[in-house]
This record gives C-alpha cells, sequence and structure tokens, in this order.
C-alpha cells in the first residue's frame, strides 16, 4: 500500500505536513505534477495542487519528464540543480512527473488559508 507525507502550504506561506495512508494515499497515485485533488483527504476544504515531491532516496521529481521512472537527463537550470555557470550543463538523476508507490513526499498548495495551532509556551525552570 502506498503512504505519502503531505507538504501542505497556502499563500500565505503557511505550511503543515500531514501523513496520508492506504484508501486516501491511492487517489493520488497516478496523477501528474500541476494535477488537483480534493483537500477533503487532508481533512481540509478546497483543492489542493501537487507542485511537487521526491522519492524515498530523496530523488526529485521533474514536470518536464514523462513517467514516473528515474532517469538521467541532461539539465541547465530549474528543479535539482543549483549554481551553474552561464552555458553549463550537469547531468543528474531525477524522477519523473508521474506519482508512484515510491514517491515518499509530495509538495501541495493549499488554495484556502492554513489553521495552525499554536503549541502553549515552554515554561522555564531555573
Amino acid at each position: 500500500m502506498a503512504n505519502f507525507k503531505l507538504t501542505i502550504s497556502d499563500k500565505k506561506g503557511k505550511s503543515v505536513s500531514k501523513e496520508i495512508k492506504d484508501k486516501e494515499a491511492n487517489a493520488f497515485i497516478g496523477l501528474h505534477l500541476g494535477g488537483e485533488v480534493d483537500a477533503a483527504i487532508a481533512g481540509l476544504a478546497g483543492k489542493l495542487k501537487i507542485t511537487g515531491g521526491s522519492d524515498k532516496s530523496g530523488i526529485p521529481m521533474r514536470a518536464d519528464i514523462y513517467g514516473s521512472a528515474r532517469k538521467q537527463v541532461l539539465i541547465s537550470k530549474g528543479v535539482g540543480l543549483k549554481r551553474v555557470s552561464d552555458g553549463q550543463r550537469k547531468r543528474r538523476l531525477m524522477r519523473g512527473n508521474t506519482i508512484s508507490e515510491e514517491i515518499y513526499q509530495l509538495n501541495c498548495s493549499y488554495d484556502g488559508e492554513l489553521k495552525i495551532e499554536e503549541a502553549p509556551p515552554a515554561e522555564n525552570k531555573a
């Protein structure tokens, strides 16, 4: 069965992490990056847009690679590449844009506003 860790962020910059298992997780399998899902899966009202993710090894998903397999791609900018000179390209291992059971974390944007519960302040004991 599929298990996903959802990182949900709203437009104001707040984010929350939720664990999705079994039946709820199966709703994500087969979707592509940029796809939308009902937010009721995560206990919210509205829609969730899938913006990214990574697999169990930390390999990032990339929107311009079709499928769910890992591939060595030659890239010059974007997801999975940091600090390159002008004209420089690097070959990196990336995962495709389709969600499969190998995916561990999914990044989602929420169209509403998240309510984040604040923890009570810790008391200092001297």
